[in-house]
Order: C-alpha cells, then sequence, then structure tokens
C-alpha cells in the first residue's frame, strides 16, 4: 500500500472521527487516501478554524482532535489553534504535508521548517522522513496529545514519502493507567487539611475530567470546604452548591479574592499558573499551599507550594475523602456570606431594561434560557470576564473560556465542534463584534454541516476591552474603533437566519425563538459597557463582608 493509506489506517486504528482542515496540493496523496475511509474529512475556510475545532474536539472528548493542511502557509495558519492547545491543554493532532525531500536542504517555494517552527507550541513533533516509522510516529503522536497535560502534537508527510509504498500494520493501542500519589504525601495533605480553620479550593482546568469532577463534587460536600474556580475550571462542581464562590473574573480586587485573603490554606486541584497568575491571590506571597494535580508545579515566586501531591487527581480526592470521613466537617460562615455578597452582585442589573443593554442582563438572559447541560462558548474581549464572573454553570464543560492563549476568534470555530461532539445540546456561542469577524468565514462550514446554534455578538463597534484597559490605564484610548455590517444581512447571505435587538426586552424573547431553529443564528445585540468602568470603580472599595 502506498504510505499515505498506511497513514490513514494508523488514524483510524486512534478512532479519529474528523479530520478538520483545508487540502492543498502537497497532501493530495492524503486526501486521496481519506476517500474510502470511515473518517469523516470537514473542509473548514481557514485552516485555523481548522485547529480551533480540534482543540475544541478534544477538550471536550479528552480524545485527541484532529487538523491537517498543506506546507508553508497553510501550516502557518495552524499555529495560534495549536499555541491555544497548547496553553489550554487540549489534546490536538496537526496533520501538514511537505515539499519532497530532495527540497529541504535549500531555500525553495512555499517551503519552510514547520517541525521547527512548530516546536515551541508542541508537545511533540516530527517529519517522517521514511515510511516504515509511520505507525510509531502516529501512535506517539496520540499518545503523547492525550496523556496529562494533554496538548498539541504534530506530524510532517512529505509528499514523496506519501507516495511511497510500504506494508505494515498500525501499533495496538494499550490504556496507560496514571499513577497514585505517593502515600507520605497524601498523609501530608491530611494532616494540613485536618488543621486548617479556614480551606480554600482552587480548581482548575484540571477538574473539568469527569472522574475529577465527580469526585471533587463528594470532597467539597463532605468537608464543607469553599471553592473558587479558574475561568478554565468553570463548573468543576455545580454553582448551585451553597460552597461555590463562582469563578475568577477580572484581575483587580474582585469578589473571590475576600477568599483568598481569609483562607489559611489553599487547595490547589488540577490548578495551571498559566489559567489564572497566582501574583492575584498571593500577593504577600504568605499562603499556605498544597497543590494537587497530574503533574509537578511551575517554578514562579508567587506560587511556591508548601506540599504537593502528583498523581491521578480522582484518585487523590477519593483516598482524600476516605482518609478525612470521620473528621468533622466545616462551616465557613464568612464564605456563605461572600457567596450571598455575590449572588447578590450578579442579581443587580438582571432586570435592567436600558438600551443598549448592561451586560449583566445579556449573560443573565442567556442562562435563563438554557438547560444545565446545554454549552455556552465564549471567545476573547469584555464580554468573556462578564461571562466568567455572572454565568452560572452546573457541569463540567458546559461553559468554556479560554484563558490560556486567549485567542480572538476561537469561539464560532469551537461551536461547530461542540455541535459535532454534542449535537442533542443547544449551544450558544457569545462574542464580541471585534472576534466574531476574525473567523465568521466558518458559518458557511456550519451551514453545509446542517449543524444549529446561535451566536450572540456584543456589539459596540470597536476592541471594547482594550479601550476599557487603555482608559483605566492612561484616561484616553486610540486604535480601537471599527464599522461593522449588517449582522442580520451578513447571516442572510450565508443562509443563516439574523436578528438585530431594539430594546432591552427583544434579546430573550430573540433568542428563545433561535433557539428553536434548524439552523445558524446570528443575534445582533448593542452592548453598554459603561458597566465595565463602573465594575472598577465598585470592586475598588472595600466589597469583603465583615
Amino acid at each position: 500500500m502506498k504510505a499515505s493509506e498506511l497513514f490513514i489506517k494508523c488514524l483510524e486504528n486512534e478512532e479519529v472521527e474528523y479530520i478538520f482542515g483545508v487540502p492543498g496540493e502537497e497532501n493530495e496523496d492524503i486526501m486521496l487516501s481519506l476517500i474510502n475511509s470511515k473518517i469523516k474529512f470537514i473542509p473548514t475556510r481557514h485552516e485555523q478554524g481548522a485547529a480551533f475545532m480540534a482543540a475544541i474536539y478534544g477538550k471536550l472528548t479528552g480524545k485527541a482532535g484532529v487538523c491537517l493542511s498543506t506546507l508553508g502557509p497553510g501550516a502557518m495558519n495552524l499555529t495560534t489553534g495549536l499555541a491555544d492547545a497548547h496553553l489550554g491543554n487540549m489534546p490536538v493532532v496537526a496533520i501538514t504535508g511537505q515539499a519532497g525531500l530532495h527540497r529541504f536542504h535549500k531555500e525553495n517555494f512555499q517551503f519552510i521548517d514547520v517541525a521547527r517552527a512548530f516546536r515551541p507550541i508542541t508537545k511533540w513533533n516530527a517529519s517522517i522522513t521514511i515510511p516504515s516509522i509511520i505507525p510509531e510516529a502516529v501512535r506517539k503522536a496520540f499518545k503523547t496529545a492525550e496523556m496529562e497535560r494533554p496538548g498539541p502534537c504534530h506530524l510532517e508527510l512529505p509528499e514523496d514519502i506519501a507516495k511511497k509504498d510500504i506494508e505494515a500494520e498500525p501499533l495496538k493501542i494499550i490504556k496507560v493507567r496514571r499513577p497514585s500519589a505517593d502515600d507520605k504525601a497524601v498523609a501530608q495533605a491530611v494532616e494540613m487539611i485536618k488543621a486548617a480553620k479556614n480551606p480554600l479550593i482552587l480548581a482548575g482546568n484540571g477538574c473539568i475530567r469527569t472522574r475529577v469532577s465527580k469526585q471533587l463534587n463528594a470532597f467539597v460536600e463532605e468537608r464543607g470546604i469553599p471553592i473558587v474556580h479558574t475561568q478554565m475550571g468553570k463548573g468543576a462542581i455545580s454553582d448551585k452548591s451553597k460552597y461555590s464562590l463562582f469563578t475568577t473574573g477580572i484581575n483587580a480586587k474582585d469578589y473571590f479574592v475576600c477568599g483568598f485573603d481569609r483562607a489559611d490554606l489553599i487547595i490547589t486541584l488540577g490548578y495551571n499558573v498559566v489559567e489564572f497568575a497566582p501574583f492575584h491571590w498571593n500577593k504577600r506571597k504568605d499562603r499556605k499551599i498544597i497543590h494537587i494535580d497530574f503533574k509537578p508545579s511551575e517554578v514562579d515566586e508567587y506560587y511556591n507550594p508548601d506540599l504537593e501531591v502528583i498523581g491521578d487527581v480522582s484518585n487523590t480526592l477519593w483516598v482524600l475523602r476516605e482518609k478525612l470521613k470521620n473528621e468533622p466537617k466545616g462551616n465557613p460562615e464568612y464564605f456563605f456570606r461572600l457567596r450571598q455578597a455575590i449572588v447578590k452582585d450578579h442579581e443587580e442589573k438582571i432586570n435592567d431594561s436600558s438600551f443598549p443593554l448592561k451586560p449583566q442582563r445579556i449573560i443573565y438572559d442567556i442562562r435563563k434560557s438554557l438547560a444545565d447541560s446545554d454549552i455556552v462558548i465564549s471567545d476573547v474581549g469584555m464580554h468573556k470576564i462578564w461571562t466568567a464572573r455572572m454565568y452560572k454553570t452546573y457541569e463540567p464543560n458546559t461553559c468554556l473560556i479560554d484563558n490560556g492563549l486567549c485567542s480572538m476568534g476561537i469561539a464560532l470555530p469551537g461551536a461547530i465542534a461542540a455541535k459535532l461532539v454534542h449535537p442533542d445540546k443547544k449551544v450558544v456561542v457569545v462574542c464580541g463584534d471585534g472576534g466574531f469577524l476574525m473567523n465568521s468565514q466558518e458559518i458557511e462550514t456550519a451551514m453545509r454541516l446542517g449543524l444549529s446554534f446561535v451566536i450572540v455578538i456584543f456589539n459596540d463597534s470597536k476592541y471594547g476591552m482594550i479601550e476599557w484597559k487603555q482608559r483605566i490605564h492612561h484616561d484616553k484610548s486610540f486604535g480601537n474603533d471599527f464599522m461593522n455590517p449588517d449582522f442580520v444581512k451578513y447571516a442572510e447571505s450565508f443562509g443563516a437566519k439574523g436578528y438585530k435587538v431594539q430594546k432591552a426586552e427583544d434579546f430573550s424573547k430573540m433568542l428563545k425563538d433561535a433557539l428553536k431553529q434548524d439552523t445558524v443564528c446570528i443575534i445582533d445585540v448593542p452592548v453598554d459597557y459603561s458597566e465595565n468602568y463602573e465594575l472598577v470603580k465598585k470592586l475598588g472599595q472595600e466589597i469583603c463582608p465583615v
């Protein structure tokens, strides 16, 4: 068989469902070998969109999402999505075509050293220079991408290698159990938890794994320990729990910081400093910290844990539950008062009928229109902060916020992947007018696939978050204004359905109608971002309950 056919057989062996990508001349053998494959190739309108789709597929399934491009410019267009997967710990395998080996030694048309270029943003990557290594290379890429912490890997298949004959078979897949934490470390953690009067949990991205979330919920309820979520850990436990202090929002003095100030022990679970810099909650460097994760902590002057418990997090939580089950349950009265203060803050503007709409009203209306298991995926911009702070999340992976690379343009492609993984769930994209147009071409991909989801555009005709920060830091702004198309007509040009909100009461009605449609819907919502400045003013005052 041709090497490209063996390559596809190896992907089938990895149970790949979809390949997202853009075909090219140098990967034509791979494309033609897919004709009779059970793998579905989904042509996207930009390689960045393909990489984002693969990343969100990987995040939601735990299996590596796959994206594909040709050499040179196609490969370079994957980089933003792969870097996002790298900092967001999302398993991805990227496949790129490449020029023949006889062109590797000199400057040549469209040729760059892609494997070398991808090295800083992948866990592992390789150029396949002989066909016989294909089974090993594919197995290693998927195994490496999916093991903790997950991330992207890359395989390059030069066009002349893809054409060569080879007889080989895919390697057998053997599931690897993650090791349990050291007994002495667990015993020390037990003693530190028992000694703490006001422990607090910080749940990170590693807690949204299904088994971890299940054990974490049980641990929190049994021990009575309050919990703060990072934006990427949102939903690790339900916000309906009285122990949830919700999610980190802005990095200034927000309500959750009051919890850290009062705590005498911080237990970080599945937390990576990339998600939320420890400087914001450990400025004095005096917090007593237990780090529980699959991997040791990053070296950071503001995050130097007193104890690291390294191993399978769900198993660690189970062991801690067993060893602490006869200990008295906590009754964190201060944290209960703090939760009440946060809830009161969240509900302050939910019925505000002014126009343009307050961001709080928009987020509240989205939450009340969706079931607990439906999915919201946020793009990057000021709306991300409001979504993080206010959107109540009740299950893991039902509110997806990118706070690693934090790349604008991820949400719309991400919604395509989310709908493919969960066709039975409602999916809502929350985005700004800036981020929306960065990958809006993928509406065509969604329409071609017959998918249905709703895109809510926070429209202020500017890069609102950057203006906000410029005004806070310098009391003036520059370079943030732009014009927008008619988003209703833009939606209709793809065959989608568009809505334009004219008054506050419109949005909830339009959203409910859009969620019933069997197509992509865009809702253009003018937003009043003066609330950004009001928020900073409020949080600059004393907000902590006594």
